[in-house]
């Protein structure tokens, strides 16, 4: 039977993990963190990192107990869900405001893999007499920063392939003419999925077919970073991926130029979808959603460079002579919800 500190711990683990997925969309490439403040079993401060460059979770945290609680501050316990930096950045290290407010206990959810971390923040608490007590519900603090840990183990940003699709598995229509494929549900899902991402990726047949926007307007947040491949640079400048209206990456083959929110980036070879890849890392691009077309996806598959897919597929529509959906590989369904015609499927690579 578990005992009740541990109970407790957990309870306060996981309103860290609320708190830090508030972060979602805005705080990349850094990771979400959520923290609170407890004393004799009740939350005092409660704080998460609210955007890339603002204070991380611990400050807010702090920063959030009333006149009234700030004597409190030194007999609580510090619960985070990742732990603390230990480096100066964007921002002073977390650890030496912890020992600043003479903390002496800190519960930390996972530790943070960044080779600029890694153990030192917990080393330098430990040190500086702190008892730190790590790893409560490790696995849940680990898979909401996924994109983070890919990113900077693997050294190649988190990657989601996604399409939709017909009742037989048709991608779109041959020739010019669109095909609407979700509803306006799914679509607006769609929108969200877009805000949560730092980068959205097409190639230039889908560019220069369906003209998209690569937004987000049908929710709230950030728009992504458009990635556009456009080996020879000849689409057309009128497209909305042109507008400057947010930040595009153009990956050619012939020059290397930026003016405003536009990044012209040559490289080697834009046929060589590693090199793509390893372009978009050192660009400092955390997690890309990959939205077409059925070519650019397949490719991603057959290269392996993915982690995850969602494929909505629309059970009420069938179209006779269409292009064929991609065909995932080393796969696994994670889960499955349905949205009114629309079943929405997630998958993970093995």
């Amino acid at each position: 039977m578990l005992n009740s500190q541990y109970t407790q711990d957990v309870f306060f683990m996981q309103r860290c993990l609320q708190l830090a997925v508030l972060g979602k969309g805005w705080v990349a490439p850094n990771p979400m963190v959520g923290a609170v403040l407890v004393y004799n079993n009740k939350i005092i401060g409660e704080g998460y990192h609210e955007q890339y460059g603002s204070n991380h979770a611990e400050v807010n945290c702090i920063n959030s107990v009333t006149n009234n609680n700030i004597h409190l501050i030194e007999k609580s316990v510090l619960y985070v869900s990742l732990e603390p930096c230990n480096h100066f950045g964007k921002t002073p290290p977390c650890t030496n405001l912890i020992l600043q407010h003479k903390i002496k206990k800190v519960v930390i959810g996972c530790t943070d893999s960044f080779e600029k971390v890694n153990g030192a923040g917990i080393q330098k608490l430990r040190d500086n007499g702190v008892d730190v007590m790590i790893n409560i519900l490790e696995e849940e603090c680990k898979a909401i920063n996924k994109r983070f840990f890919v990113f900077h183990k693997e050294k190649k940003p988190y990657i989601i392939l996604k399409w939709a699709q017909t009742a037989n598995k048709k991608i779109a229509l041959h020739g010019n003419e669109r095909l609407f494929i979700t509803n306006e549900f799914t679509n607006q899902l769609v929108h969200k999925w877009r805000a949560e991402e730092q980068a959205i990726m097409v190639g230039f047949n889908t560019a220069l077919k369906d003209n998209p926007q690569l937004n987000n307007r049908f929710w709230s947040g950030k728009n992504p970073v458009r990635l556009l491949i456009d080996k020879d640079l000849k689409l057309p400048d009128h497209l909305h991926l042109f507008n400057q209206q947010q930040k595009t990456v153009v990956f050619n083959q012939h020059k290397q130029e930026e003016k405003n929110n536009l990044l012209f980036q040559k490289i080697n070879k834009v046929d060589d979808l590693n090199e793509i890849v390893n372009t978009c890392y050192e660009l400092n691009i955390q997690s890309i959603i990959i939205e077409g077309g059925a070519k650019l996806l397949q490719s991603f598959i057959k290269e392996g460079l993915w982690n995850e897919a969602r494929v909505i597929t629309n059970n009420s529509l069938f179209v006779e002579d269409g292009l064929s959906a991609p065909e995932l590989t080393n796969f696994k369904l994670s889960h499955q919800e349905k949205i009114v015609t629309d079943i929405v499927s997630y998958f993970v690579k093995q």
